[in-house]
């Protein structure tokens, strides 16, 4: 039997230059997940990618990301925010939606007032990478620490299938040329911010069928380019993705062991919703905001 912790040792990626965030960091580190907190601030409705496997909504009972109680303006996401830490469990504070937090300017808001009132939390956000290396080296001068793209594959014939179409510069793409644009910019923005001091976790949905052989050449791909880590997340079956199945544990141990070959894998994530807030998955601390407010269609 292969020694994965020879060929990839716990917590390689917190023994580096950036030990201090993600030993604190309860999304980087496996050993925090039930014992630090993060709150997720919903400000950013806004998304310019088509997942072929997201819905977004406004509701309070599903727990999956792309879902939100409400939207926050980013003088009340402070307000949440200085509630929340009230209690010092929560060491991290992130944007993750229910859009992709690049797309909506209230992100840049939000943490340029955040640094202001209490710099000492962790900032970190995801996003689908599409304006990434145009906000690359501003996201670090906001004092962002840490970044999560989702990358669902690095062949576009592929990619062209997870995704329906993109909007970039005002201008909608699809098929082929929509992929090619969002991979190269993925790919290039993971080196831009990487080289300006952020860690960069990787997301990828795993997709059987389309993308389950293809995760390890993802890996590959996202480790030159400067991610330190991987996330890899079972597929939701929703919208035009509803009649794929789910990936069993089997799959899912399988392909996180061949990809902890080349990165480390984190392997607690509870796929949160854009609004959850306390210890992620711990009963009684878990939380998110209630449903009030009606979701922006025009946001899609």
């Amino acid at each position: 039997m292969k020694d994965i912790k020879k060929s990839c040792p716990e917590g390689n990626h917190n023994s580096s230059k950036f030990a201090h965030i993600t030993k604190v960091h309860p999304c980087y580190n496996e050993k925090l997940h039930d014992k630090v907190g993060r709150a997720h601030v919903p400000i950013a409705p806004k998304c310019n990618i088509g997942c072929n496997f997201c819905t977004r909504s406004i509701n309070a009972e599903e727990k999956r990301p792309g879902v939100a109680g409400r939207i926050l303006t980013a003088d009340e996401a402070i307000e949440h925010v200085k509630e929340v830490t009230e209690d010092s469990e929560i060491a991290v504070v992130g944007v993750a939606g229910p859009g992709d937090s690049l797309a909506n300017d209230t992100t840049f808001e939000f943490f340029e007032k955040l640094e202001e009132v209490n710099p000492g939390l962790i900032k970190c956000m995801s996003t689908n990478g599409l304006l990434l290396p145009k906000y690359a080296e501003k996201l670090a001068d906001l004092g962002v620490k840490t970044v999560t793209v989702t990358v669902n594959a690095v062949d576009p014939e592929m990619g062209m299938k997870v995704n329906s179409f993109i909007n970039y510069e005002d201008k909608i793409y699809k098929g082929l040329e929509a992929a090619e644009i969002l991979l190269k910019n993925q790919l290039e923005g993971i080196k831009k911010v990487t080289d300006a001091g952020v860690i960069v976790k990787v997301n990828t949905v795993l997709i059987p069928g389309l993308n389950d052989e293809h995760v390890v050449e993802i890996a590959k791909t996202v480790k030159e380019a400067g991610a330190s880590l991987m996330n890899i997340l079972p597929l939701i079956p929703l919208n035009k993705m509803a009649d794929y199945e789910r990936p069993d544990c089997m799959m899912m141990e399988k392909v996180r062991d061949e990809v902890e070959e080349i990165l480390p894998v984190f392997r607690a994530c509870t796929q949160c919703r854009a609004d959850a807030y306390g210890i992620p998955g711990k009963k009684g601390h878990d939380h998110h905001l209630g449903d009030e407010g009606d979701f922006p269609q025009s946001h899609y």
